[in-house]
Formats: structure tokens, sequence, C-alpha cells
């Protein structure tokens, strides 16, 4: 009897009852497969990958928990029933019979994934931990042209916006942005909220162009579900700073395109509880006015504040709205480009750089209508531009190019402005997220940043030839301190010299306890070469034989493991060793 024989009719076991394949799971749930995609995607269902595949390697599996989980869902006999109606609409248009099919387009059956959001995240920590790709998705989805061909509708795409610019709007106000990276895919951003790292990309300011390439039925599936789990998520954080949503936005400024800069208005005023309201003329200004006052005269007949004190109301704001405490990297953050005032022009990112500049607490203006400062302020700090201009240059202020914003956001510093000047080649921008010493190399512009920011904490950084453990020790540091050039050159020497001298001592040891007497070295010397060679071979391979002891006592797995860690270590070495050689032909061709 065959080992694997199996009586007819018999319970199956192992792999086979544990996964379907999806023709399995298709004809278990009586669907077709665009419909089965989409329920996958919103439920969060995907295929697995079972160690035995019994029907072979070219079927997709499913488990079979999974596919019962999606049998009882009412969302399934929700699909049916549209699908249905559907089919009603199109023997309508079939038949010539036009108010019918428009009467029932009216009256077609809806549905709503809140109940799923619920199911797929029990608490707010797990949706902001699945907030990557639904971000991603949103902003690409935000800056695409609409499209009667991907079922892509005009107010799909400005839904996607407005959620875009809701998120941006809190993460702005609540100095929650920690990382920018300029790159050619886009630009990546990283966020910090109730202790999750939450990292986005978002396309650049260009006119996009679709793809033949790309199933769009299934990212506009996959869009559908981010659409709703954000805008949970905008709700639930706009409540936390008492401002309701979804927000109400200035009308004027939402013409003008300034959705972003309307948000934080509102945010800000909401916050306040104070309503916004568009500056149009004097008497608006006067109301305005009279509403503070009344405000002040209720805060100190509550709080019993004098009445000279200058800027009471904005303590009480200030109090009241005082969320949870802040760390020390929102501390930072918050007054990186604290009492600095930027205006943009034409050709600079506008929307990144309305995002990223009062996220790190600066003021920031632009070319256009509905702008919060002209371009003619006196005082505006830095004027971000990114070509040459022929018009009136000022000289109260520094004109720089985009890319100095962002470096000084990774670098949590105020960089010189001369290596950004307009016109000139920048220094090279570097990632935020790659860890250069886990890299093994370290670019020069980095090793400047690392210097300024010691200089901006007043931290004391090693002299050449001098280590940490020589900083631990006063003496030793105040001699570092007071030694000229050429002493320390000097002690580097001698340091390096040492050090090759206890190297070789260290193996002379190592040859004794061998049983190779110190006394035989002139001997070898005068011996000739062939004979000479013997030895090294012999404890070269006995060397050899000792570093493979460890692996050929390894299993299987853990060798083919260690083998490719070892691959990747070597890549990693050459790709370092490919930029020094870059560096050097660099440096030599300069010369």
């Amino acid at each position: 009897m065959p080992k694997h024989y199996r009586p007819a009719g018999k319970k199956k076991e192992g792999n086979a009852a544990r996964y379907m394949t999806r023709s399995q799971a298709l004809k278990s749930l009586q669907v077709n497969l665009s419909l089965f995609r989409r329920l996958c995607i919103v439920k969060g269902v995907f295929p697995r990958e079972p160690k035995k595949k019994v029907k072979g390697n070219h079927h997709t599996y499913y488990h079979v928990k999974d596919i019962s989980f999606l049998q009882h869902e009412p969302l399934l006999e929700k699909f049916r029933e549209i699908r249905t109606y559907q089919k009603k609409v199109l023997k309508a248009k079939a038949k010539k019979n036009e108010e019918l099919a428009r009467l029932l387009l009216t009256r077609q059956p809806t549905y709503k994934l809140d109940r799923l959001i619920r199911e797929r995240y029990p608490t707010f920590i797990d949706a902001l931990r699945d907030l990557d790709d639904c971000l991603t998705m949103v902003h690409l989805f935000a800056v695409l042209p609409a499209s009667d061909r991907e079922n892509l509708e005009v107010k799909r795409v400005h839904n996607c916006r407005r959620l875009s610019h809701e998120w941006q709007a809190y993460i702005s106000r609540t100095h929650a942005l920690r990382k920018v990276f300029v790159s050619v895919k886009g630009i990546y951003y990283q966020a910090e909220l109730e202790g999750q790292k939450i990292t986005w990309l978002t396309p650049h300011a260009i006119q996009q162009v679709f793809t033949n390439d790309v199933d769009f039925s299934v990212l506009l599936t996959f869009l559908e579900f981010y659409e709703t789990l954000l805008a949970f998520i905008n709700f639930k954080l706009y409540h936390s700073l008492n401002v309701k949503y979804p927000p109400i936005l200035d009308s004027r400024l939402e013409a003008l395109a300034a959705d972003l800069y309307a948000l934080s208005r509102y945010i800000d005023a909401s916050s306040r509880g104070m309503t916004v309201e568009p500056k149009s003329d004097a008497s608006s200004s006067s109301q305005s006015n009279d509403r503070e006052e009344s405000e002040l005269r209720l805060a100190q007949l509550q709080h019993q504040l004098p009445s000279s004190e200058p800027g009471a109301l904005m303590h009480i704001v200030a109090d009241n709205n005082k969320e949870v405490e802040e760390d020390e990297e929102t501390r930072v953050c918050k007054s990186l480009f604290k009492d600095l005032k930027f205006f943009l022009s034409r050709e600079v990112p506008r929307e990144s750089l309305l995002f990223v500049l009062p996220a790190f607490g600066g003021m920031v203006s632009w070319e256009g209508e509905g702008a919060p400062f002209k371009e003619d302020d006196e005082s505006i700090t830095h004027h971000i531009i990114d070509k040459p201009s022929a018009g009136h240059m000022y000289l109260s202020r520094e004109y720089v190019q985009p890319q100095w914003i962002y470096d000084c956001v990774n670098a949590r510093i105020i960089l010189p402005t001369e290596k950004y000047m307009v016109g000139s080649i920048p220094p090279p921008h570097l990632s935020p997220f790659v860890d250069n010493e886990a890299e093994g190399y370290v670019p020069d512009y980095a090793e400047t940043i690392k210097r300024l920011q010691a200089a901006a904490r007043n931290d004391v950084l090693p002299l050449p030839g001098v280590g940490k453990e020589d900083l631990e020790d006063p003496q030793n540091l105040l001699y570092a301190g007071v030694m000229s050039r050429a002493e320390e050159a000097e002690a580097a020497r001698n340091k390096k010299k040492m050090a090759e001298l206890e190297k070789q001592y260290h193996e002379e040891l190592k040859m004794e306890l061998r049983g190779s007497a110190v006394d035989v070295a002139p001997v070898v010397e005068e011996v000739g070469e062939g004979e000479e060679s013997v030895p090294d071979a012999a404890n070269t391979q006995t060397a050899q034989d000792t570093s493979d002891m460890p692996t050929l006592l390894m299993s299987r797995k853990k060798r083919k493991l260690y083998e490719a860690m070892k691959k990747g270590q070597k890549k990693k070495s050459e790709a370092v060793e490919a930029l020094e050689q870059r560096k050097k032909r660099l440096n030599a061709g300069q010369q």
C-alpha cells in the first residue's frame, strides 16, 4: 500500500485540508474573479504560500478559514444585489427606455466600508501602523487627472486632494514632521504620531500620465478602502484638537488653490473658539477686535488676570489648548524656523514648502493672491528661489534654493547659506533614511553637517589622533587642546607606531604558543624561498581549516543563511570601495 494512500470518502488532512486554490474559492463563493479580488482587498485577505503545494506550483492558494471568513461577509450579499440591479439598468437601456434607466440609476443600492474599518483596526494605533500605503495611494490619486477610460472621476480626485490636505494641515499644526527627502520618484515624508513612525511618498507637481501596464481597477478598489480609512483617522485627529470635522474652508482661498493655508487658518481659529471670516473690509476687522476684547474681559473675570498684562488672552488660549506634553524632538522641530519669514517664488514646489515650513515654526507666504504678506515686506528673512531673477533684489533678506530648507530640516540646525545661493551648485542632498555608519561610508558633507551640529550644541569633537577614551580624562583633553598641529601629527604617528609594535608582540606570543621558537628566526631567513613556503602553506591551510570548522558544524539552513549574509557584506564593501574610488577620481579631476 502506498504511504500517502487515502481511501475514497475519507476526510482530507494536512495542507490539502488547510488550503484551497483560487478557482476552488471562486466556486465556493459563487462569484467572478473581479468581485473576488474586490472582496479580498476590502477584507484584508491575501494569498498564502503553503510549504507543500498540493495542486502544483502554478496555482494561487488561500487559507480555508479566510474563504470561510469571506463567505459570511454581509458585503458579499450587497455586491450581489448591486450586480443584479445593474443588469436591470442594462436591460432598460437595451430596450431604449432611457427614462426607466435614469430612474433606476437614482435608486441604485449603495454600501459603506465603515464597519470594515472598525473590524480590521480595533484600536487607533493599529490604524496608524497601516497608514503608509494609504497615504501614498491617496497622495498619488490627488495629482492624477480625471479619466473616463480608467473610471477615475473628478469627484474622486477632489476627495483625495481634500483628504491629503487635511492630513498635512494636522501634521503641520502639531509639528509632527520629522524627515523630508526629495528623490526622483517624489518627496518622502516621515511623521511621528502616538509613537508610530509614518512614512509616505508624494509625487512631484508635474503632469502625470497613465500607463497601460497598471490595472487601475485594482488600485481604485484599494483607494476606496483607503479613502474611508483616512477619513476616520482625520476625524479622530481633528477632534483631538477640539476642531470640527469636516472643516469649512474660506471659499476665496479655495478658489485660489490655497487649500493648505485655508486649513491652517481654520484649525488655528477653531482651536481658539473663533470663526474664520475672509478679510474683506474694515467692519469685519472691527468686529474681530470687539470679539477679542470681549473674550479678554471674560478671561479676566474667570481667571482674575490683571487688565494691564499684555497678551493675557493669548496666554489663556495657549493654556486651554495645551495638548499632551511635548517631547524634546517636538520642541526642537517647533522652534527650528522660529522668528523667520519666508517668501516663495513661482518656480519652487509651493505645496511642499507650505507644508514643511509651518511644521517647523516658520512663517511663509507666496507670490499670488490670498498670500499672508507681500513680496515687498521688509521683515522677510529668506527668499526661496530656484533660478536667477531679473526683478528687484532686497538686501535685507537672503536668497536661497529650496534644498536649503530640506537640509536644515533633516539636520535640525540652520545651515550656512553660502553653498545654497542662487545660481550655484548646491551640496549633495543626503537621505535622512540612510544610516551612514551602518553602511560603512560617510559622505564628506555628512561630516560637515555633523561638525555644525556639534558646534550648535557646544559639543567638543575629538582632535586628529585623539580618541574618545582620551577625552574622558580632563588632563588629556587639556593637553590635546593646547597642542600645536605639528605636535598633533607627531602624537598620531607615535600612537600608530605603538599600535603596530603591540600587534607584532601579540603575533610573536602566538608563534611561541604554537611551539615555534623565536631563536630560529635568523635560521629561517637563511633558508631558500622554496623551503620557507612549506611551513607558511601548512600554517595557511591550518588557519583555513580552523575558520571553516564552525561552518561545517552548522545545519544546512543556517549555513545557507550565513553564506547569504557573507555575500551581502561583500556586496556592501564593494559598493563602499566603488564610492571611495569615485571620490578619489573626482578629487583628482578637480585638482
